[in-house]
Protein backbone atom coordinates (compact mmCIF):
# COMPACT_ATOMS: atom_id res chain seq x y z
CA UNK A 1 0.00 0.00 0.00
CA UNK A 2 1.55 3.37 -1.27
CA UNK A 3 2.01 5.46 2.25
CA UNK A 4 -0.11 8.84 2.67
CA UNK A 5 1.97 11.34 4.38
CA UNK A 6 -1.29 13.54 4.55
CA UNK A 7 -3.17 10.82 5.99
CA UNK A 8 -0.39 9.95 8.58
CA UNK A 9 -0.19 13.75 9.58
CA UNK A 10 -4.15 14.14 9.94
CA UNK A 11 -4.01 11.20 12.53
CA UNK A 12 -0.62 12.84 14.45
CA UNK A 13 -2.26 15.91 14.40
CA UNK A 14 -5.14 15.06 16.38
CA UNK A 15 -2.70 13.61 19.11
CA UNK A 16 -1.19 16.96 19.24
CA UNK A 17 -4.38 18.78 19.44
CA UNK A 18 -5.20 16.46 22.32
CA UNK A 19 -2.07 17.84 24.50
CA UNK A 20 -0.90 21.46 22.89
CA UNK A 21 -2.44 23.26 25.74
CA UNK A 22 -0.64 20.96 28.67
CA UNK A 23 2.37 21.42 26.16
CA UNK A 24 2.29 25.03 26.39
CA UNK A 25 1.04 25.65 30.05
CA UNK A 26 3.44 23.30 31.32
CA UNK A 27 6.47 23.85 28.82
CA UNK A 28 6.97 19.84 28.92
CA UNK A 29 7.93 18.43 25.60
CA UNK A 30 5.12 16.38 23.22
CA UNK A 31 5.88 13.42 23.52
CA UNK A 32 2.64 11.69 22.93
CA UNK A 33 2.65 13.66 19.65
CA UNK A 34 6.58 12.66 19.15
CA UNK A 35 5.33 9.09 19.84
CA UNK A 36 2.41 8.96 17.36
CA UNK A 37 4.43 10.75 14.45
CA UNK A 38 6.97 7.65 14.63
CA UNK A 39 4.33 5.10 15.03
CA UNK A 40 3.00 6.87 12.18
CA UNK A 41 6.13 6.40 10.33
CA UNK A 42 6.59 10.33 9.94
CA UNK A 43 10.18 10.13 11.20
CA UNK A 44 11.52 8.60 7.87
CA UNK A 45 9.43 10.60 5.73
CA UNK A 46 12.33 12.11 3.69
CA UNK A 47 14.66 9.22 4.31
CA UNK A 48 15.06 6.54 1.17
CA UNK A 49 13.37 4.08 0.00
CA UNK A 50 16.80 1.74 0.16
CA UNK A 51 16.96 2.10 3.61
CA UNK A 52 12.92 1.50 4.44
CA UNK A 53 11.76 5.47 4.38
CA UNK A 54 9.54 6.78 2.49
CA UNK A 55 11.05 8.98 0.15
CA UNK A 56 9.50 11.71 0.24
CA UNK A 57 10.42 15.16 -0.49
CA UNK A 58 10.98 18.56 1.79
CA UNK A 59 7.40 19.48 -0.16
CA UNK A 60 5.77 16.43 1.71
CA UNK A 61 7.60 17.11 4.77
CA UNK A 62 6.31 20.92 4.67
CA UNK A 63 3.13 19.95 4.31
CA UNK A 64 3.24 17.75 7.22
CA UNK A 65 4.64 20.45 9.40
CA UNK A 66 2.35 22.87 8.23
CA UNK A 67 -0.64 20.77 9.43
CA UNK A 68 1.19 19.88 12.79
CA UNK A 69 1.96 23.72 13.41
CA UNK A 70 -2.21 23.99 13.33
CA UNK A 71 -2.41 22.60 16.45
CA UNK A 72 1.15 22.33 18.53
CA UNK A 73 4.10 24.67 17.21
CA UNK A 74 6.12 22.73 19.49
CA UNK A 75 5.51 19.31 17.58
CA UNK A 76 5.75 20.96 14.65
CA UNK A 77 9.63 22.70 15.64
CA UNK A 78 10.43 19.37 16.91
CA UNK A 79 9.38 18.07 13.20
CA UNK A 80 11.51 20.44 11.51
CA UNK A 81 14.67 20.46 13.48
CA UNK A 82 14.33 15.88 12.88
CA UNK A 83 14.04 16.60 8.79
CA UNK A 84 16.50 19.25 9.14
CA UNK A 85 19.07 17.09 10.77
CA UNK A 86 17.70 14.06 8.37
CA UNK A 87 18.58 15.62 5.42
CA UNK A 88 22.00 15.80 6.51
CA UNK A 89 22.20 11.87 7.67
CA UNK A 90 20.74 11.14 4.66
CA UNK A 91 23.36 12.67 2.34
CA UNK A 92 26.38 11.58 4.93
CA UNK A 93 25.36 9.02 7.75
CA UNK A 94 26.30 5.98 7.42
CA UNK A 95 23.38 2.93 6.64
CA UNK A 96 22.75 2.05 10.00
CA UNK A 97 21.90 5.48 11.00
CA UNK A 98 20.00 6.04 8.04
CA UNK A 99 18.02 2.85 8.98
CA UNK A 100 17.31 3.68 12.41
CA UNK A 101 15.75 7.23 11.06
CA UNK A 102 13.84 5.58 8.81
CA UNK A 103 12.38 3.09 11.40
CA UNK A 104 11.66 5.52 13.83
CA UNK A 105 14.47 4.90 16.43
CA UNK A 106 16.03 7.79 15.88
CA UNK A 107 15.11 11.29 16.28
CA UNK A 108 17.98 14.19 15.14
CA UNK A 109 18.17 17.80 15.78
CA UNK A 110 20.76 20.33 14.72
CA UNK A 111 23.14 21.67 17.29
CA UNK A 112 24.65 24.60 15.43
CA UNK A 113 23.65 27.94 17.82
CA UNK A 114 26.49 28.43 19.92
CA UNK A 115 27.34 30.99 22.28
CA UNK A 116 29.85 33.67 20.83
CA UNK A 117 28.68 33.25 17.60
CA UNK A 118 25.37 34.57 18.68
CA UNK A 119 22.86 33.71 14.91
CA UNK A 120 26.29 33.34 12.60
CA UNK A 121 25.05 29.64 12.72
CA UNK A 122 27.11 28.87 10.10
CA UNK A 123 30.82 30.05 12.00
CA UNK A 124 30.91 27.71 14.91
CA UNK A 125 33.30 28.68 17.76
CA UNK A 126 33.50 24.84 19.30
CA UNK A 127 36.72 22.76 18.25
CA UNK A 128 37.40 19.00 17.40
CA UNK A 129 40.63 17.92 17.92
CA UNK A 130 41.38 14.36 16.36
CA UNK A 131 42.90 11.65 18.70
CA UNK A 132 43.79 8.28 16.92
CA UNK A 133 40.43 6.83 15.84
CA UNK A 134 38.74 9.71 17.72
CA UNK A 135 37.73 13.23 17.70
CA UNK A 136 37.43 15.30 20.94
CA UNK A 137 35.03 17.99 21.35
CA UNK A 138 34.25 20.96 22.90
CA UNK A 139 31.64 23.46 22.67
CA UNK A 140 28.75 25.58 24.75
CA UNK A 141 26.09 25.03 21.78
CA UNK A 142 23.15 27.68 22.95
CA UNK A 143 20.02 26.36 21.69
CA UNK A 144 19.21 22.77 20.18
CA UNK A 145 15.78 21.75 20.01
CA UNK A 146 14.88 18.59 21.54
CA UNK A 147 17.65 18.80 23.78
CA UNK A 148 16.89 16.15 25.83
CA UNK A 149 14.70 14.36 23.40
CA UNK A 150 16.98 13.78 20.51
CA UNK A 151 18.56 10.75 19.67
CA UNK A 152 21.46 12.17 18.57
CA UNK A 153 22.87 15.89 17.39
CA UNK A 154 23.80 17.06 14.16
CA UNK A 155 27.06 18.90 15.40
CA UNK A 156 28.95 21.75 13.99
CA UNK A 157 32.73 22.66 15.04
CA UNK A 158 35.66 24.30 13.72
CA UNK A 159 37.55 22.17 11.56
CA UNK A 160 40.29 19.58 12.54
CA UNK A 161 42.59 20.97 9.98
CA UNK A 162 42.61 23.83 7.75
CA UNK A 163 41.12 27.72 7.60
CA UNK A 164 37.44 26.03 6.55
CA UNK A 165 34.64 27.33 8.59
CA UNK A 166 33.24 24.39 10.16
CA UNK A 167 32.72 20.22 10.25
CA UNK A 168 29.54 18.38 11.00
CA UNK A 169 29.71 15.58 13.01
CA UNK A 170 26.90 12.73 14.36
CA UNK A 171 27.05 13.31 18.33
CA UNK A 172 24.83 10.40 19.98
CA UNK A 173 22.68 12.03 22.68
CA UNK A 174 24.06 10.65 26.25
CA UNK A 175 27.81 10.65 25.10
CA UNK A 176 30.27 11.56 27.88
CA UNK A 177 30.99 14.40 28.33
CA UNK A 178 27.75 15.69 26.80
CA UNK A 179 25.84 18.02 28.96
CA UNK A 180 22.19 19.30 28.33
CA UNK A 181 22.17 22.68 30.53
CA UNK A 182 18.23 22.86 32.01
CA UNK A 183 15.23 23.18 30.70
CA UNK A 184 13.66 25.66 28.65
CA UNK A 185 10.93 28.57 29.44
CA UNK A 186 10.44 30.95 27.09
CA UNK A 187 7.80 33.02 25.80
CA UNK A 188 6.34 30.35 22.22
CA UNK A 189 6.81 27.24 21.24
CA UNK A 190 7.38 26.32 25.38
CA UNK A 191 7.44 22.23 24.47
CA UNK A 192 10.00 22.02 21.85
CA UNK A 193 12.51 21.71 24.28
CA UNK A 194 15.02 23.69 23.48
CA UNK A 195 18.14 24.02 25.88
CA UNK A 196 22.15 24.56 25.84
CA UNK A 197 24.11 21.96 25.31
CA UNK A 198 28.01 21.50 26.14
CA UNK A 199 30.76 19.12 24.85
CA UNK A 200 33.68 19.43 27.64
CA UNK A 201 36.20 17.06 25.98
CA UNK A 202 33.75 14.93 24.21
CA UNK A 203 34.99 11.95 22.14
CA UNK A 204 33.47 10.08 19.12
CA UNK A 205 34.97 7.78 16.52
CA UNK A 206 36.13 9.78 13.93
CA UNK A 207 33.72 8.01 11.04
CA UNK A 208 30.99 10.03 13.13
CA UNK A 209 32.32 13.01 10.98
CA UNK A 210 29.49 14.16 8.12
CA UNK A 211 30.64 14.95 5.05
CA UNK A 212 34.45 16.00 4.36
CA UNK A 213 37.05 18.36 7.26
CA UNK A 214 35.82 21.78 6.05
CA UNK A 215 32.55 20.97 4.15
CA UNK A 216 30.26 21.99 6.85
CA UNK A 217 29.21 25.44 5.32
CA UNK A 218 28.64 23.96 2.04
CA UNK A 219 26.37 21.09 3.58
CA UNK A 220 24.62 23.75 5.72
CA UNK A 221 24.29 26.08 2.71
CA UNK A 222 23.17 23.52 0.31
CA UNK A 223 21.75 20.88 2.38
CA UNK A 224 20.34 22.36 5.84
CA UNK A 225 19.39 25.67 4.79
CA UNK A 226 16.79 25.04 1.59
CA UNK A 227 15.02 22.41 4.63
CA UNK A 228 15.17 24.51 7.65
CA UNK A 229 13.59 27.80 5.91
CA UNK A 230 11.32 26.15 4.08
CA UNK A 231 10.24 24.23 7.12
CA UNK A 232 10.20 26.64 9.31
CA UNK A 233 8.06 28.80 7.10
CA UNK A 234 5.84 25.59 7.28
CA UNK A 235 5.57 25.96 10.52
CA UNK A 236 5.06 30.13 10.50
CA UNK A 237 2.17 29.12 8.00
CA UNK A 238 0.73 26.49 9.93
CA UNK A 239 0.24 29.24 12.76
CA UNK A 240 -1.57 31.55 10.59
CA UNK A 241 -3.83 29.35 9.21
CA UNK A 242 -4.97 28.43 12.57
CA UNK A 243 -5.88 31.98 13.94
CA UNK A 244 -7.84 32.84 10.39
CA UNK A 245 -9.61 29.78 11.12
CA UNK A 246 -10.04 30.86 14.80
CA UNK A 247 -10.54 34.38 14.11
CA UNK A 248 -13.93 33.36 11.19
CA UNK A 249 -15.29 31.28 13.84
CA UNK A 250 -15.31 33.27 16.66
CA UNK A 251 -16.67 36.16 14.13
CA UNK A 252 -19.76 34.12 13.61
CA UNK A 253 -20.60 33.82 17.04
CA UNK A 254 -23.76 34.64 18.43
CA UNK A 255 -24.26 37.15 21.39
CA UNK A 256 -27.06 36.26 24.31
CA UNK A 257 -27.36 39.65 25.27
CA UNK A 258 -27.66 41.37 21.83
CA UNK A 259 -30.90 39.10 21.64
CA UNK A 260 -28.76 36.54 19.94
CA UNK A 261 -28.89 38.36 16.37
CA UNK A 262 -26.11 40.05 16.08
CA UNK A 263 -21.74 38.38 15.38
CA UNK A 264 -18.94 40.33 15.11
CA UNK A 265 -19.35 39.45 11.58
CA UNK A 266 -21.76 41.65 10.90
CA UNK A 267 -19.38 44.21 10.98
CA UNK A 268 -17.91 45.58 8.28
CA UNK A 269 -14.20 46.44 10.07
CA UNK A 270 -13.80 42.71 11.26
CA UNK A 271 -14.83 41.17 7.65
CA UNK A 272 -12.48 43.39 6.37
CA UNK A 273 -9.71 42.24 8.88
CA UNK A 274 -10.40 39.06 8.88
CA UNK A 275 -10.26 39.51 4.62
CA UNK A 276 -6.52 41.10 4.61
CA UNK A 277 -5.92 38.20 6.95
CA UNK A 278 -6.92 35.63 4.89
CA UNK A 279 -4.79 37.30 1.57
CA UNK A 280 -1.57 37.76 3.56
CA UNK A 281 -1.51 33.95 4.20
CA UNK A 282 -2.58 33.02 1.18
CA UNK A 283 0.51 35.04 -0.36
CA UNK A 284 3.08 33.88 1.81
CA UNK A 285 1.51 30.23 0.79
CA UNK A 286 2.03 31.24 -3.03
CA UNK A 287 5.33 32.13 -2.33
CA UNK A 288 5.59 28.64 0.10
CA UNK A 289 4.77 26.57 -2.61
CA UNK A 290 7.15 28.48 -5.25
CA UNK A 291 9.93 27.98 -3.44
CA UNK A 292 9.52 24.03 -3.27
CA UNK A 293 9.29 24.66 -7.37
CA UNK A 294 12.16 26.26 -7.75
CA UNK A 295 14.29 23.86 -5.21
CA UNK A 296 12.65 20.94 -7.04
CA UNK A 297 13.37 21.78 -10.40
CA UNK A 298 16.71 23.48 -9.66
CA UNK A 299 15.68 27.43 -10.57
CA UNK A 300 18.10 30.17 -10.66
CA UNK A 301 16.42 31.76 -8.17
CA UNK A 302 16.03 28.95 -6.12
CA UNK A 303 18.55 30.35 -3.37
CA UNK A 304 16.55 33.84 -3.57
CA UNK A 305 13.34 32.22 -2.83
CA UNK A 306 14.66 30.09 0.34
CA UNK A 307 15.76 33.07 1.86
CA UNK A 308 12.56 35.36 0.97
CA UNK A 309 10.53 32.31 2.55
CA UNK A 310 11.54 32.76 5.93
CA UNK A 311 11.46 36.37 6.18
CA UNK A 312 7.97 36.52 4.66
CA UNK A 313 5.72 33.53 6.92
CA UNK A 314 7.10 34.96 9.41
CA UNK A 315 6.11 37.89 9.05
CA UNK A 316 3.05 37.06 7.80
CA UNK A 317 2.33 35.01 11.49
CA UNK A 318 3.34 37.99 12.84
CA UNK A 319 0.97 40.21 11.58
CA UNK A 320 -1.98 37.88 11.17
CA UNK A 321 -1.78 36.85 14.62
CA UNK A 322 -1.38 40.19 15.81
CA UNK A 323 -4.73 41.03 13.91
CA UNK A 324 -6.42 37.97 15.05
CA UNK A 325 -5.89 39.47 18.82
CA UNK A 326 -7.43 42.48 17.57
CA UNK A 327 -10.82 40.92 15.59
CA UNK A 328 -11.52 38.17 18.90
CA UNK A 329 -11.16 41.20 21.54
CA UNK A 330 -10.86 40.60 25.09
CA UNK A 331 -11.75 36.75 24.14
CA UNK A 332 -8.03 36.31 22.37
CA UNK A 333 -6.52 36.69 25.99
CA UNK A 334 -7.79 33.59 27.30
CA UNK A 335 -6.08 30.93 27.38
CA UNK A 336 -9.12 28.23 26.22
CA UNK A 337 -9.57 30.25 23.07
CA UNK A 338 -5.66 29.68 22.10
CA UNK A 339 -4.98 33.00 19.88
CA UNK A 340 -2.80 34.19 22.30
CA UNK A 341 -0.74 30.98 22.35
CA UNK A 342 -0.23 30.99 18.86
CA UNK A 343 0.61 34.80 18.76
CA UNK A 344 3.78 33.85 21.02
CA UNK A 345 4.68 30.53 19.24
CA UNK A 346 4.41 33.16 16.04
CA UNK A 347 7.22 35.07 17.21
CA UNK A 348 10.09 32.97 17.41
CA UNK A 349 10.61 32.54 13.86
CA UNK A 350 11.65 35.74 13.56
CA UNK A 351 14.17 35.61 15.54
CA UNK A 352 15.53 32.28 14.59
CA UNK A 353 18.48 31.78 12.50
CA UNK A 354 19.00 33.29 10.29
CA UNK A 355 16.77 36.10 11.62
CA UNK A 356 14.59 37.73 9.58
CA UNK A 357 16.74 41.37 9.83
CA UNK A 358 19.51 38.93 8.62
CA UNK A 359 17.58 37.52 5.91
CA UNK A 360 16.52 41.33 4.31
CA UNK A 361 20.09 41.95 4.43
CA UNK A 362 21.21 38.52 2.18
CA UNK A 363 18.11 39.04 -0.18
CA UNK A 364 19.15 42.72 -0.66
CA UNK A 365 22.83 41.55 -0.76
CA UNK A 366 21.50 38.88 -3.71
CA UNK A 367 19.42 41.24 -5.39
CA UNK A 368 22.71 43.96 -5.61
CA UNK A 369 24.61 41.67 -6.99
CA UNK A 370 26.82 41.21 -3.89
CA UNK A 371 28.38 37.92 -2.58
CA UNK A 372 26.26 36.67 0.77
CA UNK A 373 29.04 36.29 3.27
Amino acid sequence: MTYDPSAAAESVAAIAAEHAVRVDTEATFPKETIDAARTAGLFGLISSRDVGGHGCGPRQAGLVVERLARECSSTAMVMTMHYAGTAVLEAHGSDSVRRDVAAGRHLSTLAFSESGSRSHFWAPLGTARPDGDEVVLDANKSWVTSAHAATGFVWSSKPCAGDEASTLWLVPNGTAGVAVAGGFDGLGLRGNDSSPVHATQARIPQDHRLGDDGAGFDIMMQTVLPTFASLIAAGSLGIAEAVVRKAVEHAGTRYAHLDGQNALRDLPTIRSAIAQMRIQVDMAKALWSDTFTAMETGREDATLRVLEVKAAAAETAASVTDAAMRVCGGAAFRKDVGVERWFRDARAAMVMAPTTDQLHDFIGRALCGMPLF
